[in-house]
């Protein structure tokens, strides 16, 4: 689940840091939770994935470092729940994440992404 979850988000990472929708949209499933306090929206399309992340990337601007502190709460072998820590630099707050990735076919994707106190 370790080495899984690192790779999957060192691309992730790469997404992010590209300012890359189409990208990041293309590593979750469909369908998807994101779960954040007060809005619940469930993904039935990837369409959404991605204006959901065009309309968030201004929160990036001047981000050139994201990187992702992983810990592997449980894995099975179709799905990871990956407790991760994005560090930014320069300057912008961490900002602490749960994700529950599923085995899409061949590919491993976000089917469930919530916000955790850090």
């Amino acid at each position: 689940g370790m080495s899984t979850a690192h790779d999957f988000f060192s691309e992730y990472t790469k997404a992010l840091l590209a300012r890359d929708a189409d990208r990041i949209a293309d590593l979750y499933a469909v369908p998807a939770l994101i779960l954040f306090p007060g809005s619940s929206t469930p993904v039935s399309d990837r369409a959404q994935t991605r204006a959901f992340f065009s309309s968030a990337m201004g929160q990036y601007d001047g981000v050139e470092v994201a990187r992702p502190e992983i810990d592997v709460v449980a894995a099975t072998d179709n799905s990871i729940w990956a407790d991760v820590t994005w560090h930014y630099h320069p300057g912008a707050a961490p900002e602490r994440n749960m994700y529950q990735l599923v085995l899409d076919g061949e590919k491993w994707r976000i089917a469930v992404l919530t916000p955790l106190l850090l």
